[in-house]
């Protein structure tokens, strides 16, 4: 079963602080305090995944309204699942995750999109990704909470 990962939950920490800023640099608003309680307890337990059903209220509220402005499918309309690959080039998710999209919840959907992008093979992450992010109407280098380790200087 999927959770929703700590870098999700950090990504809607920083977007309602963006939304609904401190007026005096200590006072978070009422979504950012039950997010970072959430937060807190996944860095204090070291878990990096949080079991929806358990989450509080506010706190999985706050989230849903961060996932509701995120793009919802990854999809670059060039759709190799269709040409009989188990895998899509375009967006990198299996044919059956391409096939069942609709039935996902959002969960699970941010669980495949953060697949995906650690992963990084897609076409969507290379020479495709301008075109990803005008279909999107995205304007930073990547429509979601993830980024790619990057590789160290020095280091392969």
């Amino acid at each position: 079963m999927a959770g929703i990962h700590i870098t999700d939950i950090e990504a809607a920490i920083n977007w309602w602080r963006e939304r609904s800023p401190s007026p005096d640099g200590i006072t978070a608003c009422a979504e950012v305090r039950a997010l970072a309680e959430v937060y807190a307890l996944m860095v204090y337990d070291r878990e990096s995944l949080c079991d929806e059903p358990t989450m509080p209220e506010r706190a999985r509220q706050a989230w849903l309204d961060w996932y509701a402005s995120t793009p919802d499918a990854p999809c670059i309309a060039i759709c190799s699942t269709s040409q009989g690959d188990a895998v899509c080039k375009g967006c990198g998710r299996t044919f059956e995750e391409v096939q069942r999209w609709t039935e996902y919840g959002p969960v699970d959907k941010r669980a495949v999109w953060r697949r995906i992008t650690m992963e990084g093979t897609a076409w969507r992450f290379n020479r495709y990704a301008e075109r990803a992010r005008e279909a999107s109407g995205v304007d930073h280098p990547s429509p979601d909470a993830f980024s790619r380790p990057q590789p160290q200087a020095g280091r392969p």
